[in-house]
């Protein structure tokens, strides 16, 4: 009755175990694999113990049987942790096992040493095989150690119960099980064994058949490695691998059919230098000479499947026949340690070539926008002069003055950018040189009589004339009002704003001092002043060169921004020459 009932358990088992090796998949936790290892051998130790017929047999399976029990626990509570993603310490790890492998030696002793059983005897009652055993002090250890694994695995499944989302409800449910019935197998069904039926094996069955529902599903909760399995079948994905001396350690398929001459190598074979092995090569040395250099594209033409060129940059003019694939070089790791390289193909075929598509499409509509965006702006442009000109019109004082000054302004920003000590950017240059002839466009709400008068002002007229630096900024705010170029907007407003101040703070309209004082207006206000220094005025004659640059020179620091005085110098030159055409 015994041996049928151990044999059929212990049959069980083994077929639990097939099982197992048919689900088998290479993301299994190694834990699973050691307890549908131990759950067999200790079924076949009960097996063995109800056929013994001498009290040394039925000590040597006493011993087979606790294999299980010295490592089952171990190994349930690794995977318990496991599964709720919580990690333990590999010094701890190591350290439980040494513990539960001096349980197991003391278990060797027994009938030699009073370790675990201090005496022993084989009775045969009634047909069955009972072991009278008399239990020393690690055998109390052995069920300290129970208890201890049986809290831990506790301790774990409540814990993430309450404190982690990402661990399955389903699987935390099912993992009680066994860990329950191992307890109760060690602390309460082991008592039975002394009418001579002992269901500790029976609950190391059930233990493996909820553990084989358990390695059913845990693989479906294993993102990373189920996207990477599902990435690599739906994308066709390729790869091979090699370690840090060029040694080949594999490739799947797709990689095979894409580099036909890894057929040629043996596996720890060095790489060879055929034409797409030397492709592979080039790979590898530019990704080990710089790791950032690991992008490529692989071309495999689809008549006689010889691989192409391998280029970094967009592949263009390839046969529509062609299969391109793009190539990443990255470090193969082992847990956190890089122990080589792998190679990663992914087939971009169809993507570069809407790629290309588009960029044709692009690129027509880009010369048809830019056509028309240029004429716009040329429109843009020459309406803003020709209203400054329709506004310095009404100003018989100051005829040509907007040309002048933005000449001034261009010449000036030209020798700031030179020098290279006041950062200016290209967009920026630009916007100051267009917004140049709009410094004055305020000039458009002063009365006739004030701004056409052929003298000098009164101080009543000249603070109406000053008005002309805010209202300046207000209008050219509604003319660009609806631009999509705010850079330009606020630069020409700042000009028109601004260009009056003066760095010591004593200009107008905001008397700005300094620094507050924007960079464009400032040098806005050099090329102003020395356009009226130099030029014919109703009130004055023209100054020559070497008084209006004395004068210039002699307010940087109190007008003019000190910074640009090196500039304004090395523009001097290009200034005169400049005006003395215009006044030619």
């Amino acid at each position: 009755m015994l041996t049928a009932f151990y044999g059929t358990i212990f049959a069980a088992s083994l077929i639990c175990a097939a099982i197992y090796i048919y689900m088998w998949h290479k993301h299994f936790d190694v834990n699973f694999t050691m307890i549908f290892t131990l759950v067999p051998i200790a079924c076949l130790g009960y097996l063995r113990i109800s056929l013994a017929r001498s009290l040394d047999e039925a000590l040597l399976s006493q011993q087979i049987i606790y294999i299980g029990g010295s490592f089952l626990q171990l190994f349930i509570v690794f995977s318990i942790f496991n599964l709720c993603k919580i990690n333990i310490p590999k010094w701890l790890r190591m350290l439980l096992f040494v513990v539960c492998a001096i349980l197991y030696a003391s278990v060797l002793t027994i009938g030699r040493l009073d370790l675990f059983y201090k005496k022993e005897s084989l009775d045969y009652v009634e047909e069955k095989n009972l072991l009278i055993r008399d239990y020393g002090f690690m055998h109390t250890f052995f069920y300290i150690l129970v208890v201890f694994f049986f809290l831990a695995g506790i301790v774990a499944i409540v814990y993430s119960w309450f404190r982690k989302k990402d661990v399955p409800r389903r699987m935390l449910l099912l993992i009680v099980i066994p860990e329950v019935i191992c307890v109760l197998d060690y602390l309460v069904f082991s008592k039975i064994f002394k009418s001579g039926l002992d269901l500790v094996s029976l609950g190391y069955l059930i233990a493996e058949v909820v553990y084989l529902l358990i390695a059913y599903r845990v693989n479906l909760y294993d993102v990373s490695n189920t996207v990477i399995d599902s990435y690599v079948q739906e994308q066709k994905l390729g790869y091979i691998s090699f370690d840090f001396k060029y040694r080949y350690l594999g490739s799947n398929e797709v990689a095979r059919e894409l580099v036909p001459e890894l057929a040629d190598n043996a596996v720890d074979d060095m790489f060879g230098y055929k034409p797409s092995q030397r492709k592979m090569r080039h790979f590898l040395e530019s990704f080990k000479n710089n790791n950032e250099n690991n992008t490529f594209v692989y071309i495999v033409h689809d008549k006689d499947n010889n691989a192409g060129d391998a280029k970094n940059e967009t592949v263009n003019d390839n046969n529509d026949n062609d299969r391109i694939y793009n190539v990443n070089v990255n470090y193969l790791y082992d847990g956190s340690r890089k122990r080589g390289y792998i190679i990663t193909f992914t087939d971009d075929t169809a993507n570069r070539r809407y790629i290309s598509l588009l960029d044709s499409y692009n690129e027509s509509l880009k010369q048809q926008v830019d056509e028309k965006t240029k004429h716009i702006v040329e429109m843009h442009d020459n309406l803003i002069m020709s209203l400054a000109m329709m506004v310095e019109s009404r100003d018989n004082s100051t005829g040509g003055h907007i040309k002048r000054t933005s000449a001034g302004v261009r010449i000036l920003v030209e020798e700031i950018v030179k020098e290279g000590v006041i950062p200016l950017s290209q967009e920026f240059c630009n916007d100051v040189i267009k917004a140049a002839p709009m410094h004055d466009l305020g000039k458009i709400a002063v009365d006739d009589d004030i701004l056409r008068k052929p003298g000098r002002f009164t101080d009543d007229e000249y603070e109406k004339m000053k008005m002309h630096a805010e209202e300046g900024a207000r209008v050219i705010h509604q003319i660009l009002i609806n631009t999509d170029d705010e850079s330009f907007k606020t630069i020409a407003e700042n000009v028109a704003h601004y260009h009056h101040e003066r760095w010591d703070g004593s200009g107008y309209p905001e008397k700005l001092a300094g620094e507050n004082i924007p960079i464009e207006a400032r040098i806005m206000a050099i090329a102003d002043v020395y356009d009226a220094l130099v030029s014919k005025r109703v009130y004055k004659e023209a100054f020559d060169y070497a008084k209006a640059d004395r004068i210039i020179i002699e307010g940087m620091g109190t007008q003019f921004d000190p910074g640009l005085k090196s500039a304004y110098e090395k523009a001097r030159a290009r200034l005169e020459e400049y005006y003395g055409k215009v006044n030619e």
